[in-house]
This record gives C-alpha cells, structure tokens and sequence, in this order.
C-alpha cells in the first residue's frame, strides 16, 4: 500500500519507482480524487461550523419565544449538505484505495534494473556444480524406477500437477519438513507455529497477492476462503490491525503448510515430474522488525536457507533479482536457486524478500518505538526456508548412485530411521 502523503509530495519520483517494475501508475487519478477529497475535507469543516450557528440561532429564538421553523429548516439543510458532502468522501476514500492497492510497491534503489529474468543478477554462488562418471537419470525416472513417486495417481486423484510420494519417497519429504523446522527452531532462533491453510480475502489483500495474482489462487466461492500459495500469508496477518511494542521486535516465526498455487500464467511451461506442481510442501520464514534493521533482516533470511542446502551438500546459487522480476509487494529481493544435476538446470527453491512497510500498510499493522510520536508501520520479510518440491528434486538427482540408488545425507538420516540409502521397495 502507497502513503498518499507522500504521493502529494513527491509523485513524480513515486510514479518513476513503480516504473521501474514495469507498471505504469495512474499518479494523476489519484491526486485528482485525493484532492477532491481534501476540498470536500474543508467544506465539511465549514458545513459544521454553520451547523454550530444554525443551532445557537435556533436556541436564540427559542429564549425569545419566536417560531424557530426558519432556523430550523436551515440547519436542516446544512445537515443534508454534511451528510452529502460525508457519503461522497466516503466514495473517493474507497475510489482511492483501490487505486493504490492496485500499484506494486517501490522496488529499492539497490535493486538491479530490468524487467525480466535474464537480466537478474548472481551475486553468490556455493562452488563447483558436481561431476558424476556414470550416467545421470533425472528426478522423475529415479522415482518411478524406486517407486517413491506417482505422478499418475496424483492426477487420477485430482488433476496433473498434484504428486503422490510413496514409501521412502513421503519419509523422505517428511524428514525434509522436519529437519528444516528443528534446525530453523534450535539453531536460528524462531517460534514455531501451525496456520490455517485457508485464509480470507483480507489476509490475501494484507500480504499482497490480490488483486495481481488472483488468478493464480485457488478460491472456494461457497466460503470465501483462499487456498495459501504460501504459508506467508496467514503468519503475516496474525498482526493484521496489531500495534506491537518496540521491544517485541523483532517477531521471527517458522512454519510448514501445503501451498496451493494454479500457475495460471505457466502455459507451455516444463511440468516434467516435480518442476512445475499445483501443492507442494513449504516451510517459511517472516520476520517482521525495525526499519531500520530490514536490510539486516533479508541478509539473516537469506542465511538461514542457504545453512540448510549446506548442510544437506546442494549446490546453490543466489540471485538478485532486478526490479522487473519482483513480486507485486517485494522492494529488494534475493532468489536461491539449486543445481538439479539430471535435469541439468538451475531450479527456483527459495524466495527472499523485503517488503519494507508495503505489506504493513495494507494490513494497519503497526508498532510503538520510544523515539516516535505516533506509532509507525514496521519492515515485513519472508523468505523459503525451503520449498520441499526442488529441493526434493536436487537432493534426489545430486545423491543418486550409479546403481539408480539414492544417498541420504547424513543429517537427515534419524529423520529417516536410519536408512542411508533408497533401494528401492525393499528399503
């Protein structure tokens, strides 16, 4: 959400912002209707001073014993004008919030120009990608030959796009749940929770993903309830209309959910096996804190996915995305992508971004600090801590053996009973 405050002040550096995202913002309706709605503000003022007179007058002539029908009818007029003037405000408020809500936020200055993929920044990687001497198979067919994922059943279920994992196969996407929580919980220090996997449409609104992505999000019209594409959006707005205390920041939540997402801008895209799904398992990372110390924040995120494809031996690399790439709410943001070596592609598994007050502002979330008069909106960020389906796709294709096997690394093998390898049916 913009701050028309500052869009009176500086609309043409907003407007040149925004353009930065390839979105053109209609700077010149929302001036005109915000000063519609400033002329109607003073006209309401004096309406009501008269409303003062109007009712002295009618007091007056009522002390003096004299028919107050004439008093009366002109205060009677005043009060339709207030009336008139307070609907037609009411119009413009919601006229001009919805022209804001329609525009993305203001990426950073730090973030790279461009508007699209090819022109995203590496600005780390882990190392060498890695060499195998024999053959590879990609994710897919060391799936079905270990029998550990059934894309079929899953679109006999429901539709393509929704996986079956079986056996090994759903231990394994369970210890990944898991070992991704405990090392989040124990080792950098975030609150667990478990979210509603629905939310309303003021949460999506909140958070950002209406009205862009609508299209995207799978909506059960009998209710009224979203499907989450990301546990993002229920963390978030547990703060929706809150005033924090500045000594509760910075809040740092961890959580898993199943994430719905309809891709429906993906025509044509690669849908082989576990690529491109519809639900896919994530655990997510918000941290909401001090603007001050937002940029800090995004940097820890970022830190705190990345300990996790080290320990488990993924080759990674991060991506600063230019402003064009961005999603609608994000003002810097950092992709993490893993090497899937069978597939022979660099895969997205994780999302960093910061939002800066963009997300508060839609959701009135707001935070008390000693050095302010009023309360402020604090920086909201999130990020992937990770997405399992990728990941799942990576460490299946970078621990597989020449024998079709597939390795566990160390630390997810108490998650898995101790096995060390997938064999197959037999374990």
């Amino acid at each position: 959400m913009h701050d028309i405050r500052r869009l009176r002040e500086q609309a043409d550096l907003v407007k040149a912002n925004i353009k930065r995202k390839g979105f053109d913002a209609d700077t010149d309706a929302a001036l005109a209707l915000d000063k519609e709605w400033r002329e109607l503000t003073t006209k309401g003022d004096q309406l009501k001073a008269e409303l003062n007179k109007a009712s002295k007058a009618i007091g007056m002539a009522k002390k003096a014993g004299r028919d107050a029908a004439e008093e009366m009818e002109a205060a009677r007029q005043v009060r339709d004008n207030i009336s008139a003037t307070d609907e037609r405000k009411k119009v413009l408020e919601e006229q001009i919030r919805i022209l804001l809500q329609s525009w993305p936020a203001e990426p950073d200055t730090k973030a790279p120009e461009g508007l699209t993929a090819e022109q995203n920044i590496v600005a780390s990687e882990s190392g060498e990608k890695p060499s195998f001497d024999f053959n590879l198979l990609d994710h897919l067919e060391l799936g079905e030959k270990l029998d550990i994922l059934d894309m079929p059943r899953g679109s006999k279920i429901t539709g393509s796009g929704f996986p079956v994992y079986k056996g090994h196969g759903a231990t394994l996407e369970r210890a990944l749940i898991q070992f991704m929580l405990d090392t989040h919980i124990r080792e950098h220090g975030y609150t667990e929770l478990f979210v509603p996997f629905m939310a309303n449409r003021d949460s999506v609104l909140g958070t950002g993903q209406l009205p862009k992505l609508e299209e995207d999000m799978y909506y059960i019209n009998k209710d009224e309830f979203y499907l989450i594409p990301t546990a993002e959006v229920p963390i978030t707005n547990m703060h929706r209309d809150d005033t924090l205390r500045h000594d509760e920041l910075p809040v740092k939540y961890v959580a898993y959910s199943p994430c719905f997402r309809r891709e429906a801008g993906t025509y044509g895209a690669d849908t082989r096996g576990l690529l491109r799904i519809h639900q896919f398992n994530k655990v997510e990372l918000v941290h909401i804190v001090d603007p001050e110390k937002s940029e800090a924040a995004q940097l820890e995120i970022l830190s705190h996915a990345l300990k996790i494809l080290d320990t488990l031996g993924i080759t990674w690399r991060v991506l600063d995305l230019c402003a064009g790439d961005m999603s609608f709410a994000a003002a810097r943001c950092f992709d993490i992508e893993v090497w899937a070596p069978g597939t022979g592609r660099w895969l997205e598994a994780s999302s960093v971004s910061n939002f800066r007050d963009f997300q508060a502002r839609r959701m009135n979330l707001r935070v008390k600090i000693p050095t302010e008069k009023k309360p402020v909106f604090p920086h909201t960020l999130n990020g992937s801590g990770l997405a399992t389906s990728r990941l799942m796709v990576a460490l299946m294709e970078t621990w597989q053996t020449p024998e079709n096997r597939i390795r566990i690394p160390k630390p997810l093998q108490p998650y898995m009973n101790g096995l060390d390898q997938i064999r197959g049916k037999a374990g």
